[in-house]
C-alpha cells in the first residue's frame, strides 16, 4: 500500500479521508491509544503489525507503512504483534458512524455471516453482487470480504485458545475453518506460532480457562460512561431474560446456532475493558456474540470526538464535563429492541417494561439450566410464537396488539430485516410502511439496532423535557434547528437531554 493511499481517520467528530501518513505517524510516537483500532501500523523491518499505542520502541519514519485493517496488513504478508495484540482493541468507530456498504459490511463480517452464508451470502444480505462487493470492500479497506472474515476468525481462534480448555481441533471448527490444517497454517501466519505456543503464553495474563465459561475482556475507549449504561439496562431490564444486580448486567442471547446467556461487569471494570462472562451452546457463535455484545454497549465509540462536539454548546457543556465518554445503549436482537419499542411508544418506561415481561414469561422459550447459571432463564420470544400469540398475551389496545403482530409477522417471514448490516434510512422506510409503527419508533430502533450516532429524536417527550430542563427549545421544530450544531452526534445529544430529565418517560409525542 503506498503513502498516497486515503484511509479514514475520525476528527472533531467527522470522518475526513487522509493518508497524511504524517498525522498515523505522530500518533503512533505518541502510542496514542485512541487511534487503536482506527488503523494498523506495519513495520516493514520485521514484518509485523501493531495498535498505534504499542509500548515497543517507536519505528523510524522511513519504516513504516499504515494499513485500514488488520487484514489488510495481513494481506501484505505482515504478522501480528504478539506484545501488543492489535486485534484486541476497540474496532474502528467508523463501523458505526458511518452506513456505506463498506461499514455495513464490516458490521456483518463481524457477526460471522461469511462463516455462515459465504461471501455470497454477505452479498445477497447487502443487496449487491459478489463482484461488485469486493470491489468496494477491497477499494475502502485494504482487503476482500474472505481476507476481512479470515480475519476475524483468526481473533475468534485466539480468545477461544486463551480463554477456554477446548481442544485445539474443536476451536479450528468453532472458529470457522474449513479443517484443521487450515486453522494451524492462519494461526501461524497471522501470530508466527503455533497454536500451542499462542495458549502457553496466555497463561497468567487472564483468569484461568474454566469448561463451559468464557471469561473475556471487551476493550473500549476512555471515558466509558458504565454507570449510565447500567442505569439504562436496569430501567429496562424485562424479568426472565434480563436482570441487573450488584453492577452486573445479566441476560439471554438468541445466537445463530443457539442460546447463550452473558454477564457484563459494568459496575466492576478494568479501565479500558469490560468484562464479560459468556455460555454458549455452540462455540461457533463466540464471534457474533462479541460482536452483538460490542454494539449492546457501543464499545466502538469514539468518546473523545463525541464530547469535543457537544461540549461546545454551552447549554451541552455541563452534561459532557459530568458525564464525559456517554454511551449509546444498543440491541443484542433486533426483533427485541423493535417490540420494546413498539410497547413504549406513548406510556413510561416501567409500564412498558412489565407488559414485556409478560411476553417473555408468556411465550419466551426457557434457557437450559446450564447455560442461566442461577441468572435470567428464558429468551426474548421468537418472531413465529410472538406473531401467532402476541394478541392473546398482551393485552390493552388492539391496534397495539395488532402492530406488535404485524411486525412479528414480517420478521418471520423474512419481508422485515432486522440486523446491523441494514441502511439506516432503509431501515426507517420499511419499519414506518409497517401498520402502527410511526417515524419516532423507526428512529429509535435504527439508533439502538445500527448505533445510528446521528438520530435526534426530537419529537420524543423526554428529549424535549431534556432540552427544557437545559435551557433549550422544547418546541420539536426549534429543537430540530438548534440540533443542528449536534451533528453527526445527535444521537449522543439526545442520551444527554435524557439523562437531563427528572422523570424519563420512553415515547412520542404524536
Amino acid at each position: 500500500m503506498s503513502d498516497s493511499r486515503e484511509n479514514r481517520l475520525p476528527r472533531g467528530g467527522r470522518v475526513v479521508p487522509v493518508l497524511d501518513t504524517e498525522r498515523c505517524y505522530r500518533a503512533v510516537a505518541a502510542r496514542d491509544a485512541r487511534f487503536d483500532g482506527v488503523f494498523i501500523t506495519a513495520v516493514r523491518t520485521t514484518g509485523i503489525y501493531c495498535r498505534p499505542s504499542c509500548p515497543a520502541t517507536t519505528p523510524k519514519r522511513r519504516n513504516v507503512e499504515f494499513f485500514p485493517t488488520a487484514a489488510a496488513a495481513q494481506q501484505q504478508g505482515y504478522r501480528a504483534c504478539r506484545r501488543c495484540l492489535p486485534d484486541a482493541v476497540p474496532g474502528s468507530p467508523d463501523w458505526n458512524s458511518r452506513s456505506d456498504l463498506a461499514a455495513r459490511a464490516m458490521r456483518l463480517i463481524s457477526d460471522g455471516v461469511v462463516e455462515r452464508s459465504g461471501v455470497a451470502g454477505l452479498a445477497t444480505a447487502l443487496g449487491y453482487s459478489e463482484r461488485h462487493l469486493t470491489r468496494i470492500v477491497t477499494a475502502e479497506l485494504g482487503a476482500g470480504p474472505l481476507a476481512l472474515a479470515r480475519a476475524h476468525r483468526a481473533h475468534t481462534a485466539r480468545l477461544l485458545i486463551e480463554t477456554t480448555p477446548m481442544f485445539m481441533a474443536d476451536i479450528a471448527f468453532a472458529a470457522g475453518f474449513a479443517s484443521v490444517r487450515q486453522f494451524n497454517d492462519t494461526v501461524r501466519e497471522v501470530y508466527a506460532v503455533t497454536p500451542s505456543v499462542l495458549r502457553r503464553e496466555s497463561a497468567g495474563r487472564g483468569p484461568t480457562p474454566v469448561a463451559g465459561t468464557l471469561s473475556l475482556r471487551l476493550p473500549q475507549r476512555e471515558p466509558f460512561d458504565a454507570e449510565g449504561l447500567l442505569a439504562h439496562f436496569a430501567g429496562r431490564a424485562l424479568a426472565g431474560s434480563e436482570s441487573v444486580e450488584d453492577g452486573v448486567y445479566r441476560r439471554t442471547l438468541r445466537l445463530p446456532h443457539g442460546p447463550a446467556a452473558v454477564a457484563l461487569r459494568l459496575g466492576d471494570r478494568t479501565p479500558g475493558h469490560v468484562r464479560a462472562e459468556l455460555r454458549l451452546t455452540e462455540p461457533r457463535d463466540l464471534g457474533p456474540a462479541v460482536a452483538r455484545l460490542r454494539r449492546l454497549l457501543d464499545l466502538d465509540a469514539d468518546p473523545v470526538a463525541v464530547d469535543e462536539l457537544l461540549a461546545r454548546d454551552p447549554a451541552l457543556a455541563p452534561s459532557v464535563a459530568t458525564t464525559p465518554g456517554i454511551r449509546l445503549p444498543g440491541a443484542a436482537d433486533g426483533l427485541e429492541i423493535a417490540v420494546k419499542a413498539l410497547l413504549g411508544q406513548q406510556v413510561s418506561v416501567p409500564a412498558a417494561r412489565t407488559t414485556g415481561a409478560r411476553l417473555v414469561a408468556a411465550l419466551g422459550e426457557p434457557l437450559p439450566p446450564e447455560l442461566a447459571g442461577g441468572g435470567p432463564d428464558r429468551l426474548f420470544p421468537s418472531a413465529d410464537r410472538l406473531a401467532e400469540h402476541v394478541a392473546e398475551t398482551v393485552g390493552g389496545p388492539a391496534r397495539r396488539a395488532a402492530a406488535l403482530a404485524g411486525l412479528a409477522a414480517a420478521v418471520a417471514s423474512g419481508t422485515l430485516v432486522l440486523d446491523a448490516g441494514r441502511d439506516p434510512a432503509a431501515l426507517r422506510a420499511d419499519l414506518a410502511a409497517l401498520p402502527g409503527v410511526g417515524p419516532w419508533t423507526a428512529g429509535y430502533v435504527a439508533m439502538r439496532l445500527l448505533g445510528d450516532p446521528d438520530e435526534p429524536l426530537v419529537s420524543d417527550l423526554a428529549v424535549r423535557r431534556g432540552a427544557a430542563a437545559l435551557g433549550l427549545p422544547s418546541d420539536m421544530d426549534g429543537l430540530a434547528r438548534h440540533a443542528a450544531r449536534w451533528r453527526p452526534w445527535r444521537s449522543y445529544a439526545a442520551t444527554h437531554l435524557w439523562r437531563a430529565t427528572a422523570t424519563p418517560t420512553l415515547g412520542r409525542t404524536s
